[in-house]
Parts: C-alpha cells; sequence; structure tokens
C-alpha cells in the first residue's frame, strides 16, 4: 500500500495547473491525503471516480483544510480531535480557532488509524509558538496515543517543523526562527520518544532532502529548502515499512509530496 501526503497550498491552484492530475496519473496512490486545501467540497473539480472524497474544510473560505482521497472504503471517519479534547480550554487566540481550520482529519481502516494533519505555523514573529507548545502539539499527541490504545497509528502531514539541523539547508542562520525554535523540535521529539517513527530518517538516516521551499529568491531552483512534512508511525508497524520516499521533483506547490510504503 502506498500512502502518499501532500500539502498543496490550494487544490483549486494545483487542480488549474494540472499538477494533482498528472500526479496521480504517474504514481497511483492508493490514499492521498491533502493539507492547506482552501476549498471546500465543491468548489473545485475533483475527476477522480476510483477515489472516495473526505473534506474537512475551514469554516472560513479559502484558509486551510485537509482532505483524504482512497480507494479503499475507510471503516470511520472523525474530523478533528476527540470530542473531550475540543472541550478543553485555550484554543482561540489572536489568529483563531484551529478547531475550526479542518486541520485534523482520521480515517479508520482495518490495521491502521490514519490522521491526516495541518499543524499551524509559529508565526514569523513566534507570536505562535507557545500555543503549539501548549496546546496544539500536546493535544495531538494525546490524540495519537488514545487512537494507538486500539491499533497502530499513521500520521501524515505539514508538521511546519524542521527536526534537526540535518533538516533544512541554512540551520545556523534559521536558529530560533519559526519552524526551527526550541519549543517546536522538542514537540517532535516528543513524538518520537513517545513510540512513534519518522519514517522518511528512518530509512535515509544521513541523507539531506526537503520538501518545502520559498517561493522567495529562487530557493528552490537552489535547493535552499526544509523538511517539514513527514510520516510518524507506531513502533508496530516499523517492519512494515517497506519504502518512504520525498517526490522533490513533483511541480505545482511549495511543497512537494511525500510518500510512504507499507508491505
Amino acid at each position: 500500500m502506498k500512502i502518499f501526503s501532500w500539502n498543496v497550498n490550494g487544490l483549486r491552484a494545483v487542480l488549474s495547473k494540472g499538477a494533482l492530475q498528472s500526479f496521480i496519473e504517474k504514481y497511483q496512490p492508493d490514499i492521498l491525503c491533502l493539507q492547506e486545501t482552501k476549498a471546500r467540497q465543491g468548489q473545485a473539480e475533483v475527476d477522480l471516480p476510483e477515489y472516495e472524497e473526505i473534506w474537512n474544510s475551514a469554516e472560513r473560505a479559502g484558509y486551510s483544510g485537509t482532505a483524504i482521497f482512497t480507494k479503499q472504503k475507510p471503516l470511520s471517519v472523525r474530523f478533528g480531535f476527540l470530542p473531550e479534547q475540543d472541550a478543553m480550554p485555550g484554543w482561540e487566540d489572536a489568529f483563531g480557532d484551529a478547531r475550526t481550520e479542518g486541520r485534523v482529519l482520521t480515517a479508520e481502516f482495518e490495521d491502521f488509524y490514519l490522521i491526516d494533519v495541518y499543524v499551524p505555523n509559529e508565526k514569523h514573529t513566534l507570536e505562535r509558538m507557545g500555543y503549539r507548545e501548549n496546546v496544539w502539539d500536546k493535544a495531538l499527541l494525546d490524540y495519537m496515543k488514545a487512537l494507538e490504545v486500539t491499533k497502530p497509528v499513521i500520521v501524515c502531514g505539514d508538521f511546519n517543523v524542521a527536526h534537526e539541523e540535518i533538516d533544512l539547508a541554512r540551520p545556523k542562520e534559521n536558529e530560533g526562527n519559526a519552524g526551527f525554535t526550541k519549543s517546536g523540535r522538542q514537540g517532535m521529539t516528543n513524538f518520537l520518544s513517545n513510540g512513534f517513527i519518522d519514517s522518511w530518517r528512518e530509512l535515509h538516516p544521513g541523507e539531506q532532502k526537503y520538501s518545502w521551499w520559498s517561493y522567495r529568491g529562487g530557493a528552490r531552483m537552489r535547493n535552499i529548502g526544509w523538511r517539514i512534512d513527514y510520516f510518524l508511525v507506531s513502533e508496530k508497524l516499523r517492519e512494515q515499512i517497506k519504502n518512504a520516499e520525498i517526490c522533490d521533483e513533483v511541480k505545482g506547490s511549495d511543497h512537494c509530496p511525500i510518500m510512504l510504503e507499507l508491505a
């Protein structure tokens, strides 16, 4: 089974470019998780009859959002975190309420839960760093562990953090900047120290490859990028990780797709 994840930075944009269609034709994903769709179902003309479409769109038009396209019908679907988590205080801040932004979409399959996430960024001036650390990252880890009680978990998407120096082209210059703060990186460390595996790094321990590039200064052409998109999998699935790739040849967004293949 091949599962792909891609922050498309606007689904209508990648469709108008033909980028999504050519990607699916070439790679034939069994499951495709999208982030930053910026559309509601019906606003984008998606002609993929072999896939079931599951959308979790933001209440705010043209913003955020996740979607899962799958050839295999899920056993169940959940939008957002657990109800008891949603009821906790602290979700609203000056920038909004992540519960209303379509950032978490979960599909249950026979052998695993698949969580599609679009993690809020820390903002350029780090105004949302505390929100990430004290609300979001904690809630996501608690959610992952709660589901894992029943069956293994796969979490994929844009985590908006480069974990180690090897995960971005210019670590010294970006130390402490959004996406490479100590607290943001600690959030990823917490996921990995609680029984989850960074599947790409597991198979490519010394390789430097990126999944996002700024639109400024020809960063992608010069390959000055960041690896901020991940597949994290439960330890129980370690032996089933057959392949993990970063498809940096695929254009159409400021991110490229990433892939996890399970035996």
